[in-house]
């Protein structure tokens, strides 16, 4: 799911492409995408883009008269941006209907901006807002950690008591962040996905909070140099050059020894038990369950039990 320097990095790219332009036409290939039925999306054309924002892992495009168009692309849904300049008037329309996995297209003056989602299973949705106050609803409410004090942070995260994983994660708690950078803060603050909140020191909140920040920061950055200047088309969990997250098996970066993970759902945790859980193993729910007692508790004895 694309989060925080992703989102920021789209943003970016569509300023520089829709700001101060007029919506020609919306396209919808998908019936399924769109979650709101008032104001119809048919209302947003003719009309000029205003702003941009983000709202979480969200994307917030205004129009005239407060009208808000707001994408939420989910796992497996990305943004593409097509030049109309380099397509004849009437094959436009013919290549983009093409693309099945295109569930929706909005045509500028500009180009053609497009949302496409991978997969059976569609999640990627469009709402059509009218007013700031129906905006306002879809915020989830999370502390935007890059705008915050240490002080704002602390009080945020110790205000319910849950894992550390869970708790940058929640986006009534943290803004933006998800899956992947929370694997990467937590790697660089060595800090532990499963510890407690409620059991952090001072010390290690603070390290944590300039773990986030310079995560953020940093990623957000590496993905400006990439894109450099043109759409970014390459959105993906998995970057070279994550240090844990997606790289089960390989060598941590810090220390060599090999990053572990822990599976729930559809998603998993990448963390290195050496640098964050002091060598400690923590429990995956399926597969602990299933060997019990013989569930390796450190490296060492995972190791061992590689050689048997």
């Amino acid at each position: 799911m694309p989060e925080l320097p992703d989102i920021v990095v789209y943003l970016e790219a569509l300023e520089r492409r829709i700001l101060h332009q007029k919506l020609g036409r919306v396209r919808l290939s998908s019936p399924f995408v769109l979650r709101t039925v008032t104001p119809p999306i048919e209302e947003l054309e003719g009309k000029n883009v205003r702003s941009l924002r983000r709202i979480g892992k969200r994307i917030a495009i205004g129009f005239e008269q407060e009208y808000w168009l707001v994408l939420h692309l989910m796992i497996a849904g990305r943004l593409h941006w097509r030049d109309l300049s380099l397509a004849s008037p009437g094959t436009r329309v013919k290549k983009l209907a093409a693309r099945s996995r295109e569930a929706a297209a909005f045509d500028f003056d500009s180009g053609s901006l497009t949302l496409s989602e991978a997969g059976s299973r569609k999640r990627a949705s469009i709402h059509v807002l009218a007013g700031a106050e129906r905006l306002r609803e879809l915020d989830p409410g999370g502390l935007e950690v890059l705008e915050s004090s240490l002080a704002q942070f602390a009080a945020r995260l110790t205000s319910e008591n849950h894992t550390l994983k869970r708790s940058l994660t929640d986006p009534h708690l943290m803004s933006g962040i998800g899956n992947a950078y929370s694997d990467e803060i937590l790697h660089a603050a060595r800090l532990s996905p499963a510890a407690l909140t409620s059991r952090l020191t001072g010390e290690e909140i603070a390290h944590l909070y300039e773990a986030t920040q310079a995560t953020l920061r940093n990623w957000t950055e590496r993905l400006r140099e990439q894109a450099q200047g043109g759409f970014p088309e390459k959105v993906t969990a998995f970057r070279e050059g994550m240090a844990v997250h997606g790289r089960y098996g390989e060598p941590c970066p810090r220390c060599g020894a090999k990053v572990q993970r822990i599976r729930y759902a559809e998603n998993e945790t990448n963390y290195c038990a050496r640098c964050q859980t002091g060598g400690r193993l923590l429990a995956d729910r399926s597969l602990s369950r299933l060997l019990k007692q013989d569930w390796p508790r450190t490296l060492e004895e995972l190791e061992a039990l590689k050689t048997k």
